[in-house]
């Protein structure tokens, strides 16, 4: 969802709103707190501790390289956001559509198996049945409903924790101790101003914090080079992306918000081909954006303008940071 901006300062519609989150921590508290069903196998669990958009997805799709890399099988599960599939469904890039999984399903399936439940514990019995050796959860960390292994809270350094309420007064999905204290690691994704007070209170429970950054794909960098563009995305918070592309040079002479998950319309398509038409512009969006066009005959066109940038996770101290999430599922295996 997209953040209203009097979250991330305090003042008169947060503070009247303050009692009603207060009833919300209490209940989102409550929740965390409960047991949830075993899984059978490792599960690590990868949520944030806001509302919004924080870098999850690259998070989880950082941890499914490093334990393939480490010789291990994780099946990814996945809500399937967006996607009208209520599953338990084994996601298949060659014929299911974000209309049915999820954008961020068909992402995660590039990498490992994957499966959309809205049923947790279902979701892991199939992956089980499937042969997965441990989970990743792409969210799920404030749903009790699967025990996790191992939780990593992700934190979008920009913004950070914004006033520090909790919903509706601020975007807080729990009280922050509480959530802190159900992880096991916490990971900044780009610059750290903002998160100091997360940082703190993570080091006062003695934590792990690990840095990391989005990195966007050199080939795609270089196919935009010394090129005006329209940029537009359809994402929790599309100014980190016009941000990334700033960062890396990329001229942006116009840019488009859509809300996030946005399902791009044959007229969407046909504005932003014809504005990007008229002023010389190519067109540039995510990945993510990409992939719920796929498989629209209605956004076809724009789809095969346009061009995505892919971004990957990168950690700082990302061998400790793989030494840690192994030891941590291999010592919970019978």
């Amino acid at each position: 969802m997209r953040a209203p901006a009097f979250w991330q300062r305090s003042g008169i519609l947060s503070t009247l709103l303050a009692p009603v989150g207060s009833l919300y921590g209490w209940a989102a508290a409550a929740r965390l707190r409960q047991p949830g069903k075993s899984a059978g196998v490792p599960v690590i669990c990868v949520g944030n501790p806001t509302l919004g958009g924080a870098g999850k997805t690259p998070t989880a799709l950082a941890i499914g390289r490093l334990l393939l890399a480490a010789g291990e099988r994780p099946f990814f599960l996945s809500r399937g956001y967006g996607g009208s599939a209520r599953g338990p469904v084994l996601v298949e890039a060659r014929w299911h559509r974000a209309a049915e999984v999820g954008d961020e399903s068909l992402l995660l399936a590039r990498v490992a198996p994957t499966i959309v439940a809205r049923n947790r514990p279902a979701g892991a019995e199939v992956a089980r049945a499937q042969g997965a050796s441990v989970i990743v959860m792409d969210d799920g960390f404030q749903n009790p409903s699967l025990a996790k292994n191992f939780s990593v809270l992700v934190i979008d350094g920009r913004r950070g924790i914004g006033n520090g309420r909790v919903f509706p007064a601020g975007p807080l999905r729990a009280p922050l101790e509480i959530q802190l204290m159900r992880a096991q690691a916490v990971v900044v994704v780009g610059e750290i101003a903002a998160a100091a007070p997360i940082l703190a209170k993570a080091d006062m429970l003695g934590l792990p914090v690990f840095h990391g950054r989005l990195e966007p794909d050199a080939q795609a960098l270089a196919a935009l080079a010394g090129k005006d563009v329209l940029a537009f995305a359809g994402i929790a918070d599309p100014e980190k992306f016009f941000a990334t592309l700033v960062a890396a040079g990329i001229r942006i002479a116009a840019r488009r918000e859509f809300a996030d998950h946005h399902r791009y319309s044959a007229e969407d398509a046909a504005r932003l081909i014809a504005e990007a038409e008229r002023c010389g512009l190519v067109p540039v969006t995510t990945e993510k954006d990409l992939v719920r066009m796929s498989g629209d005959p209605g956004t076809a066109a724009l789809r095969a303008r346009a061009l995505g940038l892919p971004v990957r996770l990168a950690l700082e101290r990302e061998t400790e940071f793989q030494s840690l999430v192994l030891s941590a599922i291999r010592s919970r295996r019978p």
